[in-house]
């Protein structure tokens, strides 16, 4: 009884310490979109996505505005690298099954007064998050 005990406790953790790892993966892919976008770096975002990701956004003369990731990173690499340009990002929610996620973050763009929620999809790619989709709308 002690031992069968044990070993249940023993897969609990396992399985905790798996799913905590995961989740700790799938931030970091998030945090480099975050950042990349914050900072100007536009490698660190072509790292967070799957190279033929496309970013659905909001626009005002637009139903659906489809950007390809590297049009997106291409607006990052016009501007001075490394300098923090207004925009701050948090990580609002993970939920993650298998090898694919869905992540949802916060973007205040402070000196515009306005503030998007972005939704990512995630998938696990050769051991490697990479965000495969993003949408964005705004909210102010």
């Amino acid at each position: 009884m002690k031992i069968h005990f044990l070993t249940t406790l023993f897969l609990i953790v396992c399985t905790c310490a798996i799913a905590q790892s995961e989740d700790d993966q799938i931030r970091v892919t998030i945090n480099q979109y975050l950042e990349g976008t914050s900072y100007n770096k536009p490698e660190i975002i072509k790292k967070a996505f799957y190279k033929e990701a496309n970013l659905f956004l909001t626009h005002k003369e637009k139903a659906l505005w489809i950007v390809p990731i590297a049009e997106y990173v291409s607006w990052f690499e016009k501007k001075e690298k490394g300098k923090f340009n207004g925009r701050i990002g948090n990580i609002l929610s993970i939920d993650q099954e298998n090898d694919i996620a869905m992540a949802k973050a916060e973007i205040i763009a402070k000196d515009k007064d306005v503030r998007y929620i972005d939704i990512f999809l995630l998938k696990k790619i050769e051991g490697e998050w990479k965000i495969i989709s993003k949408a964005a709308t705004k909210m102010n």
